[in-house]
């Protein structure tokens, strides 16, 4: 497939590097040649200094025969030109990286297609959603639904208090149980787990169930004295910030710390009268101390520097908050925020690279989600008539190492599956895949 790729920014440039490993055709365009450089030499790409808004520049690159064009600019405007540019010239798909709501609304959808804008990415939106469902449980990691909800997908870590440590998992319940355990992340390694693996002290374990057994699954991991949220500050008035205020449930007070008194004036304009704007520095502890942090079960750093949000999140901690979401946006940080125990980590980059990743594969793919402590993806195939998938139950299915089922949705409601399943045409099948296999588990829906 070829790709071309607008913009080396940190969107573009992860995404380069992402589809790089996987023997794509990858052009990564951008007018600054500092942003270029060793990109080349380093990754299977390559590289062109130029603007993505001129037709000569698109046509040298080869955008006629692009598979897929994807505009990432900081500018939206530069982006839905060079989508339309890229559709006229031949491109077969666009996607364009923006910043306005409104244009996501589905009656627009057919008006920007028409116009050679395909698909639309908003990676700030994305990532106060994934912070919002963070907020919904507190002692969730991590948390996906599957067609509105008939499937959950739950991260959770395992402390002192869980009930399934030490116990092999096929004498957990067997086939009986109301939940499958997709994956085991310890350490530094993601494991999918056998019948004779245990669950052990700080493993985060990688749930399938029914919304009707999450109270359940939380009993098991030892998770029902964590206080539900009910109380939020956030540090940074980014728009990460004002979309996470937009769509906390009603129940939850929310308080917003940004040090820059103009943004301040600008926030208190563009959130609801519910939220609370501070003009403060969220790493003063006298300053949190008097917004009342020792009855706030959650705050969320979401300033533009990664060393102070983790280091934000761990005083929080060390106040007694119980839970705390970091945006850590420089990826080799990622694993140091895990190593020092931050909660939930929001990456827009993988966010964005997830929903822009499901636009190649070539089978019927509703969501993808990189998960991001466990280097890993979860995807939602939809079995095609006459695929590999239905040819056979489960276990005679030869799926790859990496590769297990979590689950499907079939007619609308959630179905755990064993060895036995046989999926059938039209089932939604949650996928679970370790490293870079995404690409061999797609093989069995066509």
């Amino acid at each position: 497939m070829k790709i071309i790729i607008a913009g080396a920014g940190s969107v573009g440039t992860h995404l380069a590097k992402l589809l790089s490993s996987e023997r794509q055709d990858i052009i990564l365009m951008d007018e600054d040649e500092n942003k270029l450089n060793g990109m080349d030499s380093n990754f299977d790409l390559m590289t062109v200094c130029a603007s993505p808004t001129s037709i000569s520049a698109l046509r040298d690159a080869g955008v006629s025969g692009a598979d897929l064009f994807i505009g990432v600019t900081p500018e939206e405007s530069r982006n839905m030109t060079a989508c339309m540019l890229a559709t006229k010239l031949g491109a077969k798909r666009t996607v364009a990286r923006i910043d306005n709501y409104e244009y996501l609304l589905p009656k627009h959808k057919e008006f920007f297609a028409k116009l050679g804008v395909d698909s639309l990415i908003y990676p700030e939106m994305l990532a106060a959603k994934e912070i919002v469902d963070a907020l919904k449980m507190s002692w969730i990691r991590q948390w996906w639904e599957f067609a509105g909800g008939a499937l959950i997908l739950i991260g959770t870590k395992m402390r002192e208090t869980a009930e399934i440590l030490d116990i092999p998992l096929k004498d957990l319940g067997g086939r009986e149980n109301p939940y499958h355990i997709v994956a085991i992340k310890r350490g530094s390694h993601t494991i999918i787990p056998r019948g004779d693996d245990m669950i052990k002290l700080y493993d985060i374990v990688y749930f399938t169930t029914t919304k009707k057994y999450i109270p359940y699954i939380r009993k098991i991991s030892g998770k029902e004295n964590y206080a539900d949220v009910q109380n939020v500050i956030i540090m940074g008035g980014s728009r990460i910030a004002i979309r996470t205020s937009q769509y906390v449930p009603d129940y939850m007070q929310v308080k917003i710390i940004e040090k820059d008194l103009s943004r301040c004036n600008r926030l208190t304009e563009l959130v609801d009268d519910r939220i609370m704007v501070i003009n403060g520095d969220g790493r003063d502890l006298s300053l949190l101390m008097e917004e009342g942090i020792r009855n706030t079960e959650a705050f969320v750093a979401l300033t533009g520097n990664a060393e102070t949000n983790i280091l934000a999140c761990l005083a929080a901690k060390r106040l007694g908050v119980t839970k705390t979401v970091a945006e850590v946006e420089n990826i080799d940080y990622i694993r140091m925020a895990e190593s020092l125990d931050i909660g939930t980590v929001i990456n827009k980059k993988k966010i964005a690279a997830s929903h822009i990743y499901q636009m190649m594969l070539d089978a019927d793919v509703t969501n993808v989600k990189c998960l991001t402590f466990s280097d890993s993806d979860v995807a939602e195939f939809v079995a095609k008539e006459n695929s590999r998938i239905t040819k056979r139950p489960i276990k005679d299915m030869g799926l790859p190492k990496g590769i297990t089922i979590g689950g499907m949705i079939r007619n609308g409601e959630g179905i755990l599956v064993n060895g036995n399943t046989q999926i059938l045409p039209g089932d939604h099948v949650m996928v679970f895949c370790l490293g870079e296999m995404i690409q061999k588990a797609e093989i069995f829906f066509h």
